[in-house]
């Protein structure tokens, strides 16, 4: 029998809406309640010492928190009709454009990884494997972790309805390395899967953290995770001290919801992972906005980043919620990473778009602003690259 999540028994045309629908953001200027830190974290948005002067937090912008839901701070931020997203999501949305299977192994193959390279963290650089759309398998200064993992057939409530991936995992649960921690971004069904993190708990147990934006601890605990750090907007949790690696919960422009009544009533996020060595920055979801100005400028430089680049079209309905693979170029240097990889593309038909062009797009950007290819780049589902060592070249 499929599996579903408790008290999420919508349909898959429900939960697409779920995935695409800003729920109607609102734009007005932040001045509410602030959410406060999560337990056993340290808040970092306090007057800070950096050198001859001294930061407020003013310059660190906290997401808003009114009547139970959270709520976007970004001035940019405009607001779309809930109804043109239905007429979209009902009428408009194309998935007819990815091709038959054949075609797909040429274009976009699947690798078969070879995971004994995770056995041992790299003395130096960042070694990365993309597992599909926002989910990453990542390594660096003796830590490994994934981002959003999703190994489902379906980012749906359900497996037997909702949008299929037409790119298998390159690996299962089963067969993955030790795995230290779990960054989760937000509650979408595309970012956060039921049966993933039954999975990984039953392969885990206590010895996996899981870090997660604000108001998701709960649904963690219910589902048997015990370990779990819930945090917001700036602060930072210390994984391991004697490998000197925190976790920095950072922001977003985004919206979270997984049924018909808890729209915001958890928190959107990206995340920074910070090392001895190197510094990783996840960007999750995110629309374009001045908190990756300020990521940067806490937390950069990054050794590499993983930014969204698809799920983007029609642009007068996403660009709320998701970037376009030129305001990605924009992040990528806001954020101050030295070398950067698109995600969230290539797997699953969300959005308009040909299912190529985030890849094509990119490739376009980065040539037209002189960067060099290695800067910002796409990889292939299960191939496994160091980044940031001393060997690390440029790719093609």
């Amino acid at each position: 029998m499929e599996s579903m999540d408790q008290d999420e028994g919508n349909s898959g045309d429900e939960m697409f809406m779920e995935v695409c629908d800003d729920g109607d953001v609102e734009s007005e200027p932040a001045g509410e309640q602030i959410v406060e830190g999560a337990s056993g974290s340290q808040s970092i948005g306090h007057e800070t010492e950096l050198g001859d002067r001294r930061e407020s937090e003013q310059e660190y912008t906290m997401p808003v928190f009114e009547n139970g839901r959270f709520r976007n701070p970004w001035k940019s931020l405009t607001r779309t009709k809930i109804t043109n997203l239905f007429r979209f999501i009902f009428c408009s949305r194309d998935e007819g454009r990815v091709p038959k299977k054949a075609e797909l192994d040429r274009t976009l193959p699947v690798l078969q990884p070879d995971l004994t390279e995770f056995s041992e963290a790299p003395v130096s650089g960042i070694r990365h494997m993309w597992i599909g759309h926002a989910s990453s398998l990542v390594q660096f200064d003796g830590v490994t972790f994934l981002t959003d993992p999703i190994f489902s057939e379906r980012c749906s409530p359900v497996q037997f309805v909702g949008i299929k991936r037409y790119r298998p995992t390159p690996c299962s649960v089963e067969e993955l390395p030790l795995v230290d921690f779990v960054l989760i971004s937000h509650s979408h069904y595309d970012h956060l899967d039921h049966n993933t993190v039954v999975a990984l708990n039953q392969r885990f147990g206590i010895s996996l953290r899981w870090y997660v934006p604000s108001g998701l601890k709960k649904w963690m605990n219910e589902r048997g995770c015990d370990n779990v750090v819930e945090m917001t907007w700036w602060q930072e949790n210390v994984f391991n001290e004697n490998l000197n690696v925190k976790v920095a919960c950072t922001p977003s422009q985004h919206w979270s919801r997984r049924t018909g009544s808890d729209e915001n009533k958890v928190l959107w996020c990206s995340w920074c992972v910070v090392g001895p060595k190197h510094n990783f920055h996840f960007c999750g979801d995110t629309g374009y906005c001045e908190g990756h100005t300020q990521i940067g400028k806490r937390y950069g430089p990054f050794t590499l980043s993983t930014i969204p680049i698809g799920a983007y079209s029609p642009r007068h309905l996403m660009s709320n919620m998701h970037i376009d693979p030129a305001n990605a170029v924009n992040v990528h240097h806001d954020i101050k990473s030295q070398a950067s990889i698109g995600i969230h593309w290539g797997t699953f038909a969300l959005t308009n778009e040909p299912y190529l062009e985030p890849k094509e797009l990119l490739g376009t950007e980065v040539q037209n602003r002189n960067m060099k290819p290695s800067s910002f780049f796409t990889v292939k589902h299960g191939e496994i690259l160091l980044v940031g060592s001393d060997h690390f070249d440029d790719v093609d």
